[in-house]
């Protein structure tokens, strides 16, 4: 008898190529079962014995939201490591501990939604924590490495699938659903898409996620730049998953399209393949789904594309050849091996920012460590539950001994005393379980309900001291003897409850309101304020207590007392991440809180051996001039104390590296929402003032000599080399940084520019010769007048050094590029986003689906200039496409007005354009001027003769 065996569906075939599968199990599936495809919680298909699959596990720098797992330094620490080769380790720890977590618990997913390549291009963007650096270069080589360690080494099955953030120019918070971010097209292609480019360009990339905002009037999730770039840079096929919330933001928060069905099918047919939306009820985005199909506005055809993509990932995740996955059965998870990375990773972002030879610290130093963050190991959003825990005073204890080190923590201790002459109690508790929030895992952490297995706060006679801290701008936290924080839960109720603050609506969060003789306290995770009633004390909506603040101890006053016993004072001093500069908030200003400012001044009073150690998300400007050591770090993980505490005391020395430039004063910061790096002299790429630190800034317990530039032209790459050598007498790592400068450049181009760096470890002594391959694609700018990159003839100055400031050897290599051109106005006119120089303009969209107009970005009138415009041997008319309404005026280098066109009336929408038209005589080649008035949009400028 023989047993036939059935024959394997092609999809199931190893040996076929992925493609090919592919487009089996897509012809297998029924309309309904490709419509809910789309959905982030892809279902099961029980009939094919495909499992359910869900998009997006957060892994910004350890393994987000699932529970313990090893947290590595915030995404902004790792740039601070300006080494590519570290965080590529980083990256396959964490995805290997994605596959460790997913074996035990399927929730966690392997399509994860990592690295943040948004540039920081403002310091005061409440996620500079997320990104890596202000330079696309420097970005682009971090998030390469470590989209490289998450996808792992294998030629054919990744370990996990990455997805890059946020697509595209999205640095604010502030209205960031509805905000639009202006950009020319100069820093559109030199600056926003680069670091993208470049990542997705080295391979390791299997998605993107749109962002938030609108990008020149359009929103993200229907922008045509994906498919006119994103989808040209590789051949792989790119899942696009939509950020939480943002498919309904196009209809309910943008107002851009009237209906839901409109606005599902303009992001698919944009390039969108995952909807991320409404949870875990697929139901809502399958209904819209459904419905644009009904009314013609999509086709199967359209789902398949977006199907095929989200497949694609699926098969190269091995999730169909479990045989032949070898990342199957990795089971690396809380090793040695990643707690030692996560420790070498905190010591290597840690900045040294200035050292007048207080450090390092001697082993018999009497330390006192003092400041808000001295005994806080900091976790943000997009961090792991901690397994291992290290504050810099326990670093510090560990190093020196805790007999030399002295603590305190410099909060105001106070009680509140109510109207009728009691104060707030906060009930002992004996037995309380300790719960960390998210230890549990969720797969939407923003769901977690706030504590009510404890007993809300009552009043008594004595009332409980409490720890109050001012984070700035009047945000308080209070906490309990006992350690937790005050907290308000769904019941209403006050309770000291919570671990650290956190949450995405923060429930630790007051402020005192002056109100009469005392303070109202009001919570601001629910805008209500605290009452105080016969059934307890809550947050309601009317009633509020009135609170008489009683000062037991100033926290300056015990930070004094600590500093003036100490031989060397080290303030740590920073921010929280959960509070005042975060998702959803953007900071107000660049100072550091007035709390932490009166703790510094008093430890700097009572000793002046003070180290001021800033643990923080994003750059503070502060003085230095009378500080004799100033460091800081990125919130470190796991290890941040101890990795600390080794740069202390010189078993480390530090070569952590500015990934973006510290500015003296809020007054040098452009406005949150320019966007124009160019215009607005933005990053140290154009800011021509005088930094407090600047980009690539970092000091080391050694020096380092620079010698022997040499470059060579060969072919269409540029050789360079130099020598850097250790000349002092301690092993330390040495950040070289190679830069380049157009010398007579036609237009405004960087101030300098980073080619390439390489990070080198130097005993004393030793020298390192360092070789850069610089393609002479580096060397080119976006020409707005011929619509592509140009490398621009003639000098380009070379510069080697420590920082963008620091250029220890110059050199010079001529190119030939290309001369610049005319533009050819007769054959193409002119392209109004095209040009080379504005005021007062706001790129906005020229229809829903592509192209880009202008218009005035204010109540005054606005002003383009389009250099070197050839109009031959002659025009005679001028033509301008408009609408809304107002007027174009247009002048030649400067002068006169030349013609005023406006619409006869209004036309009926902001797409309607019309064509008008005006007698002009111009010839040869000159300068256009136009200037705009009213709410009009340009969007092209013809000539004719």
């Amino acid at each position: 008898m023989t047993v036939h065996t059935p024959p394997i569906a092609p999809f199931r075939d190893p040996r076929l190529p992925f493609a090919k599968r592919v487009d089996d199990l897509l012809g297998r599936l029924t309309l309904d079962e490709k419509i809910s495809f789309l959905h982030q919680f892809t279902p099961a298909v029980d009939r094919l014995g495909v499992a359910a699959f869900r998009t997006g596990q957060e892994a910004l720098h350890g393994v987000a939201w699932m529970g313990p797992a090893t947290v590595f330094p915030q995404a902004v620490g790792l740039g601070a490591t300006w080494n590519p080769e570290l965080v590529r380790r980083v990256g396959d720890a964490v995805s290997k501990e994605v596959r460790a977590m997913r074996a035990k618990d399927d929730r966690v997913g392997l399509n994860v939604w990592a690295p943040t390549v948004n540039l920081l291009r403002h310091p005061l963007w409440g996620r500079n924590e997320e990104g890596y650096s202000e330079d696309p270069k420097l970005t682009s080589a971090i998030a390469t490495a470590y989209t490289h360690g998450l996808r792992g080494d294998h030629p054919t099955y990744w370990r996990t699938a990455p997805v890059l953030k946020h697509w595209l120019a999205h640095d604010n918070e502030t209205g960031r659903a509805t905000t639009s971010s202006s950009v020319r097209p100069r820093v559109l292609h030199e600056y926003d898409l680069r670091a993208f480019r470049e990542t997705v360009e080295a391979g390791a990339v299997a998605g993107v996620m749109p962002a938030y905002n609108l990008v020149n009037g359009r929103p993200n999730h229907v922008s045509p730049y994906l498919a006119e770039h994103l989808r040209t840079w590789t051949d792989e096929d790119l899942l696009v998953c939509s950020d939480a919330g943002a498919p309904s933001n196009l209809v309910d928060a943008e107002h851009y399209f009237g209906t839901h069905e409109e606005a599902t099918a303009a992001s698919l047919v944009a390039g969108v393949d995952s909807f991320t939306d409404h949870g875990t009820d697929s139901s809502q985005m399958v209904g819209r789904l459904r419905g644009a199909l009904e009314r013609g506005l999509l086709t199967e055809a359209d789902l398949d594309t977006a199907v095929r993509r989200q497949l694609s990932v699926r098969f190269r995740l091995g999730e169909f050849d479990p045989e032949h996955d070898p990342h199957g059965a990795t089971g690396e998870f809380d090793t040695p091996a990643h707690r030692a990375l996560a420790r070498e990773a905190a010591e290597q972002a840690i900045v040294l920012l200035k050292n007048d030879g207080v450090l390092p610290l001697a082993p018999d130093t009497r330390i006192a460590v003092v400041g808000l963050l001295a005994d806080e190991c900091k976790l943000d959003w997009y961090s792991g539950t901690l397994i291992h825990r290290s504050t810099p005073l326990e670093g510090l204890y560990e190093r020196f001994g805790a007999q030399r080190v002295e603590f305190a923590e410099g909060v105001d201790r106070v009680r509140l005393r109510t109207s009728a002459g009691a104060f707030l109690h906060v009930p002992v508790v004996e037995d309380a379980a300790d719960q960390v929030r998210g230890a549990e895992g969720a797969l939407d952490p923003a769901l977690l309900a706030g504590r009510t297995d404890l007993p809300p706060l009552t009043t008594d006679l004595e009332g409980t001291e409490l720890a109050l801290i001012d984070w700035g701008e009047g945000v308080l936290t209070l906490r309990a003897p006992d350690g937790r924080y005050l907290s308000v839960a769904e019941d209403g109720c006050l309770r000291a409850s919570a671990d650290q603050p956190g949450g995405w609506v923060v429930q630790e969060t007051f402020r005192l309101e002056p109100h009469g003789d005392g303070h109202l306290l009001k919570h601001l995770g629910t805008g209500r304020h605290v009452c105080v009633s016969a059934d307890g004390v809550k947050v309601a909506d009317a009633d509020p207590e009135v609170f008489e603040l009683v000062v037991a101890e100033r926290g300056e006053e015990a930070v004094a007392r600590a500093a003036a016993a100490a031989d060397v004072v080290v303030v740590v001093a920073g921010n929280d991440p959960h509070i005042n500069g975060r998702e959803t908030e953007d900071r107000t200003t660049l100072c550091l809180p007035g709390h932490q400012e009166r703790l510094l001044r008093a430890a700097r009073a009572a000793n002046r051996a003070t180290v001021l150690v800033l643990v923080s998300a994003y750059p503070y400007a502060v003085d230095p001039a009378e500080l004799p050591a100033v460091l800081w770090t990125a919130h470190g993980g796991q290890a941040a104390g101890t990795a600390l505490a080794r740069v202390l005391a010189g078993d480390v020395s530090p070569a952590g590296r500015l990934p973006q430039t510290w500015y003296a004063a809020d007054s040098d910061l452009p406005g949150l929402l320019d966007y124009d790096v160019i215009g607005a002299r933005q990053t140290y790429l154009y800011f021509e003032g005088t930094p407090l630190f600047p980009f690539g800034h970092g000091l080391s317990y050694t020096s380092f000599a620079y010698g022997g530039l040499r470059a060579r032209v060969e072919g269409e790459r540029v050789r360079v080399s130099f020598s850097v050598t250790n000349t002092g007498d301690v092993t330390a790592d040495e950040v070289a940084q190679l830069y380049t400068r157009a010398v007579d450049a036609c237009v405004p181009r960087p101030r300098r520019e980073l080619l390439d760096h390489r990070r080198v470890t130097l005993t004393p002594g030793a020298r390192a010769e360092l070789d850069f391959d610089v393609p002479l694609s580096a060397f080119a700018f976006w020409d707005v007048a011929q619509d592509r990159w140009r490398v621009e003839p003639g000098a380009h100055e070379l510069l080697a050094g420590a920082s963008a400031e620091d250029v220890r050897l110059r050199a010079t290599v001529t190119l030939d590029g290309e001369p610049a051109l005319p533009r050819a106005v007769l054959a193409k006119g002119l392209a109004a986003a095209g040009f080379d120089e504005q005021s007062g303009i706001e790129i906005v969209d020229r229809t829903k689906v592509s192209g880009d107009a202008v218009t005035p970005g204010g109540t005054e009138a606005a002003e383009l200039v389009y250099r070197a415009c050839d109009f031959g041997r002659g025009i005679s008319e001028v033509t301008v496409e408009v609408a809304g309404s107002g007027t174009v005026e247009l002048s030649l280098d400067g002068g006169p007005a030349l013609a005023a066109l406006s619409p006869a009336a209004p036309t009926s929408g902001p797409y309607d354009y019309v064509s008008l038209g005006a007698a002009v005589a111009a010839a040869g080649v000159h300068d256009v001027h136009l200037r705009l008035r009213g709410p009009l949009r340009l969007a092209h400028v013809g000539f004719s003769g």
